[in-house]
């Protein structure tokens, strides 16, 4: 369809174009209808997932695809999807997220706060890395504090940033002091930036550890055997790994690198490859339920949204903004776009996010209040506030990308239909990247369409993006700082949610990042093999250990 037909139809009635639903919200197996007709699926957010059901034959190798080949396995370089898949499986941190989006503890036995500003962790006795000598306070001391500080090439830095010191305060204790409160620093712990990695095997392999030619030295239930640059990545199973509740029954897991997202659901298709994670619906998604394969909907920290750029010209006020998410249908979007695979999203941090305990109602009560069906009288009031907005409005979009070309149509459809001239720029995909990291990359753009996804289970860490000279803050939008800064100081759960709900209220009420859809955490498995963790903990628990075979 053209752009001027989705112009037109307006996003509302591209609606009606929708595929056919058929998939419920938790599995889609395998067993088309011959070809007959387009199947597309309905996700249900209250049946997401967060695990499958462990497989019972052991495997002697098992095939894994990656969307791409990941530039480092070295933890505290992996900010991404293929490379937190591996490292997963790899590395462990102090304490771990679980399937379930919970916390538990991991290579520290036991974790303490005498006060607001200090942590103690107590490390296991019996943990070792893979070349079989112990995991220390030495280690972990090396591993988080070459993170501190501004010198520092971590990617998590942002997590980093309380961090006055790591010190070693006992044979298998650490210690680490805070410069003021910080709610997400231990939080944090569970994801990658918290993996511990062999001080020996690091300060040997110098800027090559965590590359094909330095090798890699963790503790966790698999280990690299060998990395074959452009090819695959091998794991291995340990043996000697010392939670024995978390055995692998997988004895070798390859990593392969297909980019090509039709030859990716072939060989899932044919059993060629035993199972993916994509953390956007492929075209061809639908064509897998007319094979043995099994795909399942997780519960996910992953969002859509549009990030807004523009510091001049009409997509730089609030009213323009508000105006356009308005008349944006995002269940036309999550319909047409990600063929049901998704569900609107009302805020930036959905309902993963909110965890369990005081602060949940708090977070659910909240989110309520909004609403995602578009209004087109109300956006024209909206836009009516916002005074000259002739301008015209560029939204990049990846090139070679059918997620990103259509969800433009439809938002181009919708700001016509207000009276907005919306434009599109295609950016390569070898240069999308850039946008993130290079500001010259993003001069002339007023916009782009992005995923986003968290570490842990707290809007707040979401929200910590429009923090004051931020690194992800490319608009320099500044309402929401003092609440932000105050609910990261502030360790009561409850009270820090007062803080993180008055900061989302102003950014969902000026859109510095607009909203658009809540996707899934989407694994397939070829039908031959279940048990992978099914949510958004993949990322950072070794995910393949509950991997087995079914038939």
């Amino acid at each position: 369809m053209s752009k001027r037909s989705y112009a037109l139809l307006g996003a509302a009635a591209v609606a009606a174009l929708t595929l056919s639903a058929c998939a419920g919200g938790g599995t889609q197996s395998g067993g088309g209808d011959g070809g007959k007709k387009s199947t597309a699926f309905s996700v249900d957010r209250s049946k997401l997932v967060s695990t499958t059901e462990p497989g019972s034959k052991p495997v002697d190798t098992l095939k894994w695809n990656l969307p791409y080949e990941p530039m480092s396995l070295d933890p505290m370089l992996t900010f991404n999807y293929a490379e937190n898949t591996v490292d997963a499986n790899l590395c462990e941190g102090l304490t771990r997220l679980t399937p379930d989006l919970g916390y538990e503890n991991a290579l520290a036995e036991k974790v303490e706060n005498p006060n607001d500003t200090t942590v103690v962790y107590t490390l296991r006795a019996d943990a070792k890395f893979w070349d079989g000598t112990p995991v220390t306070a030495d280690d972990v001391v090396y591993s988080l504090g070459r993170q501190v500080g501004p010198m520092s090439k971590t990617y998590w830095g942002d997590y980093f940033t309380s961090v006055q010191s790591v010190d070693k305060t006992g044979a298998n204790q650490v210690t680490v002091h805070l410069k003021e409160p910080d709610a997400l620093f231990e939080k944090a712990m569970a994801s990658a930036a918290g993996a511990i990695v062999s001080k020996a095997a690091a300060e040997k392999a110098g800027e090559k550890f965590g590359t094909p030619q330095g090798g890699l030295m963790c503790s966790g239930p698999f280990k690299l055997a060998s990395w074959d640059p452009g090819k695959a990545i091998h794991l291995e199973k340990n043996d000697a790994y010392w939670d024995k509740n978390l055995i692998p029954k997988v004895s070798k897991l390859d990593f392969g690198f297909i980019t090509d997202e039709s030859t990716a659901i072939n060989a899932l298709r044919s059993g060629d490859v035993d199972g993916q994670y994509f953390y956007l619906p492929p075209a061809g998604l639908s064509q897998i339920t007319d094979s043995a394969a099994k795909i399942t909907f997780g519960k996910s920290y992953i969002f859509w949204n549009l990030r807004g750029l523009a510091k001049t010209g009409p997509f730089a006020k609030p009213e323009v903004r508000q105006a356009l998410l308005a008349a944006i249908d995002r269940q036309a979007i999550a319909d047409v776009v990600f063929q049901g695979a998704a569900v609107p999203a009302k805020t930036l941090a959905g309902p993963a996010y909110f965890g369990t305990g005081p602060q949940e109602k708090l977070f659910q009560d909240a989110y309520a209040k909004f609403d995602t069906k578009p209004d087109i009288a109300k956006a024209k009031e909206l836009l009516a506030k916002a005074g000259d907005v002739s301008g015209e409005i560029t939204l990049g979009v990846q090139g070679s990308s059918a997620v990103h070309e259509q969800t433009a149509n439809l938002i181009q459809a919708a700001g016509q239909a207000i009276g907005l001239k919306i434009k599109t720029k295609v950016i390569p995909v070898e240069q999308f990247g850039n946008l993130y990291f290079d500001e010259k990359s993003r001069v002339g753009i007023d916009g782009f369409f992005t995923t986003y996804y968290g570490n842990m289970t707290d809007p707040l860490d979401v929200y910590t993006s429009f923090t004051p000279g931020g690194s992800h803050n490319f608009s320099d939008y500044n309402a929401a700082g003092d609440d932000i800064i105050a609910a990261r100081k502030t360790a009561d759960p409850a009270k820090r949610a007062e803080h993180t709900i008055a900061a989302q209220e102003k950014i969902t009420r000026d859109v510095p990042w607009m909203p658009l859809n809540d996707l899934p955490v989407i694994l397939v498995q070829n039908g031959k093999v279940s048990g992978a963790t099914a949510s958004s903990a993949y990322l950072s628990y070794p995910w393949a250990v509950t991997i087995g075979g079914v038939k």
